[in-house]
């Protein structure tokens, strides 16, 4: 990186309210406040994700070449997604907030919402705006739910539209056994040649249905399970959910066609995937799948929460995305309440590693924006 574009890294580890430094010396909120050298942006971003390390987030970097700054932040559940809590994590933004806020001299704070990251941070500013999330039943509020401090804009970049929505988009349907992955119902299954690829209208639609069902007997499981454990003086468990990359769309190119690899997944080869260990939403408590991955009670949707950001607001969504599609991107765009919004296409994969030059492009993209809308 040239002297002209070289940025100042500054580790951020901060206590919540309601849970302080860990023994060990860890802080709950730790992040890096990345800026441009010898200068203090008065406009910057703040990125965060359900569980995913932010602090280094592949943009940072970029939008300190025009000038903003870009907190990388995380939450207490930082590579913990099995105990996530959507309340408890709102905080830990919050708290990253107000350090940029008060501590760091920015005017101007826009949450950037990236992949998972995208409903996380609508959630953000809608209980910002107005108070509406509620903690898992039978829990007390999280210290500090209520007094949050509002974002001044919101950029959706290759997000997903929930939790809840995108786990059961990618849960494979064929599953009719949760307490054995090798029990499968073929009528339902993406890998029989007798179903397709490409697959018919009446079998998506199935098979849709089936998703949904899936994520609904697992609700239902969750909370009596939790009934009961409260009845032998428990409060949670742990409990594992298997076969999750089975999305139609990842093996049939013809579902909402866009520029993607076909038949490829984030982690590859959809089969091979969907059989293995690795994936979002494998591993959980009850009162954790119920927080963020059921469809009925989750509160990690983002439609519901973009129906309060009023800020200005932009969606970008590239084209070569193999989880995120079209389809996602019009749901978000439709869902803002914001009059002040727009909707872009932009040449990239999720992560937009290709093409070479999608990730400085897309920077460009958002810095023009974030000119335009707050000068």
């Amino acid at each position: 990186m040239s002297e002209l574009h070289r940025s100042h890294r500054t580790f951020v580890g901060l206590a919540s309210p309601g849970l302080g430094r860990a023994g060990a010396g860890g802080h709950p909120c730790q992040g890096i406040y990345h800026t441009p050298a010898g200068s203090n942006p008065t406009t910057a971003f703040i990125a965060s994700h359900y569980n995913i390390d932010f602090s280094e987030h592949y943009l940072a970097e970029f939008m300190t070449r025009h000038g903003y700054g870009f907190l990388g932040w995380n939450t207490r559940f930082r590579g913990d997604e099995a105990h996530f809590l959507l309340d408890h994590a709102l905080v830990d933004i919050g708290v990253g907030v107000r350090w940029l806020k008060e501590q760091a001299g920015v005017e101007r704070v826009i949450l950037l919402g990236n992949s998972g990251g995208g409903s996380l941070m609508a959630a953000y500013q809608s209980q910002a705006t107005e108070p509406n999330v509620t903690p898992v039943d039978g829990m007390r509020p999280a210290v500090g739910v209520d007094d949050l401090i509002r974002g001044d804009a919101y950029v959706s970049l290759a997000a997903h539209p929930g939790r809840p929505d995108v786990l059961t988009a990618w849960m494979d349907a064929a599953v009719v056994d949760e307490t054995d992955p090798t029990l499968s119902d073929p009528d339902l299954d993406l890998w029989n040649p007798s179903n397709g690829p490409p697959f018919s209208a009446e079998f998506v639609e199935r098979y849709r249905a089936a998703q949904r069902a899936r994520n609904q007997r697992i609700t239902d499981w969750a909370k009596d399970e939790l009934a009961r454990l409260r009845r032998a003086g428990m409060k949670d468990r742990l409990f594992t959910v298997y076969r999750l990359w089975a999305d139609p769309r990842t093996v049939d190119p013809s579902l909402e066609p866009n520029a993607r690899i076909p038949n490829s997944c984030y982690l590859g080869d959809p089969r091979r995937s969907n059989l293995g260990t690795w994936g979002v939403g494998q591993c959980n408590s009850l009162r954790t799948w119920l927080s963020m991955w059921s469809l009925e009670t989750s509160q990690c949707r983002a439609e519901p929460h973009l129906g309060r950001v009023t800020v200005p607001s932009i969606v970008i969504n590239p084209d070569a995305d193999t989880g995120v599609y079209p389809s996602d991107a019009r749901r978000i765009f439709d869902a803002i309440a914001s009059h002040d919004k727009q909707m872009v296409e932009v040449s990239g994969d999720h992560y937009l590693l290709s093409p070479d030059d999608a990730r400085s492009d897309t920077a460009q993209l958002i810095a023009a924006w974030v000119a335009e809308k707050l000068r």
